[in-house]
């Protein structure tokens, strides 16, 4: 493994981290969720190979990952790693709320201390939110008291937000989405840029943009095969993320013990400035092809769950967007693009088939109530964007009628 600087932290921070968002899971019957003995297996796999940085939230996995982190930090583990969580902000109504997910933090994750501790998905509102509600200097207390090592937030607004925030109190930790698609969105390469020369450690979730950037279409395999160094999809994204000296720690969300072991070995050969100008044209062409085919930019976060009509908000999006990808591939992508439209069917297109499957539902479900618009950190306008998830997979228009109007 391979260790980089976390910012102005007196501590060496692995070059991958163990984003635990997206555990390890298995289906019973009609559900899907964690598999706490694999999830297991999977985190302490990635310790053992180095792995020091593990990141959860109280959201995640409804609240299942905080205790399944836990019990993976036992015999041992917790003394070997940096333990990261983020406070529900989205969640809390009045000051006295911090004490009380903070402590129910810890009892989950088994643990008498947080290495950081993180507002979740600050963007303006909630910000101003976390100041009107004093959780900023809940935090301090908290670091003071030593229930808190360091503190920092996760981010999903633009750049003058993002650097507006750091202006404001001496954070230690920033969390940001990155990858070689998002460079002008969100915080930016400026934003990076910022928070680092401010001192601040740099941590980088969604590399691949929710497993996009790992399932390319043929036009982007192709220009892979052009490198003179080949990678696999997966390597190329990790690999450009670790090649800046603004990022400290890049966080995958790993979903299996494979997963874990190639990511490993993918940091083992990452380093700053490690990538040649070659290298870079190709990842350029690479963000191009795929801009071109992307519909909907969903990166599976799952933050508009649950849906109050039951919609499978993310899904649709993923199933959506994998078929535009595949459409224009070759005959084993264009029959991916029938089994993404058969996958669309199976979900409930009505109240009572969603019997034992709450968030099951198709696209046809959505009645645009708005629930889901303030809850998404992309900005995402869900309720219109469904409407094309409808019109191609389910009524059968034309992939390609939606991508000449997608964002480039």
């Amino acid at each position: 493994m391979q260790y980089r600087r976390m910012g102005s932290l007196d501590w060496q921070v692995s070059a991958l981290g163990f984003g635990c968002m997206r555990l390890p899971a298995r289906r019973r019957m009609l559900v899907k969720s964690v598999d706490p003995r694999e999830s297991i297996a999977a985190i302490r796999l990635g310790i053992d190979r180095g792995i020091n940085y593990l990141d959860t939230a109280y959201l995640y996995h409804l609240g299942r990952s905080e205790e399944i982190v836990g019990d993976a930090l036992r015999g041992g583990y917790r003394e070997r790693v940096k333990l990261v969580t983020k406070f529900p902000l989205i969640l809390a109504r009045k000051t006295e709320d911090f004490e009380t997910y903070l402590h129910r933090q810890l009892r989950r994750l088994k643990t008498d201390h947080l290495d950081a501790y993180l507002l979740h998905g600050l963007n303006r509102g909630l910000y101003e939110k976390a100041r009107r509600l004093g959780y900023v200097e809940k935090l301090e207390r908290a670091r003071e008291a030593g229930t808190i090592r360091h503190v920092g937030f996760s981010f999903h607004d633009t750049f003058p937000v993002l650097r507006e925030i750091i202006d404001s109190h001496p954070w230690d930790i920033v969390m940001v989405q990155y990858n070689y698609m998002d460079t002008g969105i969100q915080a930016t390469t400026e934003g990076l840029a910022y928070a680092h020369g401010k001192g601040m450690a740099v941590v980088v979730m969604e590399p691949l943009k929710g497993g996009m950037l790992a399932n390319p279409p043929r036009r982007a395999l192709a220009i892979m095969e052009e490198a003179s160094v080949k990678r696999t999809p997966v390597d190329w994204a990790l690999q450009f993320l670790w090649n800046g000296p603004e990022v400290s720690v890049v966080l995958s969300g790993m979903s299996t013990r494979d997963q874990v072991s190639q990511n490993c070995d993918s940091a083992e050969r990452s380093g700053v400035g490690s990538l040649c100008p070659e290298d870079l044209e190709i990842i350029e062409k690479l963000a191009a092809t795929f801009r071109e085919r992307i519909i909907v930019g969903c990166t599976g976060c799952g933050y508009c769950l649950p849906c109050p009509e039951g919609v499978d908000i993310p899904d649709c999006f993923a199933i959506l967007n994998n078929a535009a990808l595949a459409a224009q591939g070759n005959f084993g992508q264009r029959f991916y693009t029938h089994f993404m439209r058969r996958r669309y069917k199976k979900k409930a297109r009505c109240h009572r088939e969603l019997a034992g499957r709450p968030d099951g539902g198709s696209a046809e479900l959505c009645v645009a109530c708005g629930a889901c618009l303030p809850k998404c950190p992309q900005g995402i306008n869900i309720p219109e964007e469904l409407k094309k998830v409808h019109a191609v997979l389910a009524k059968g228009e034309r992939v390609d009628k939606y991508m000449e109007r997608a964002p480039r």
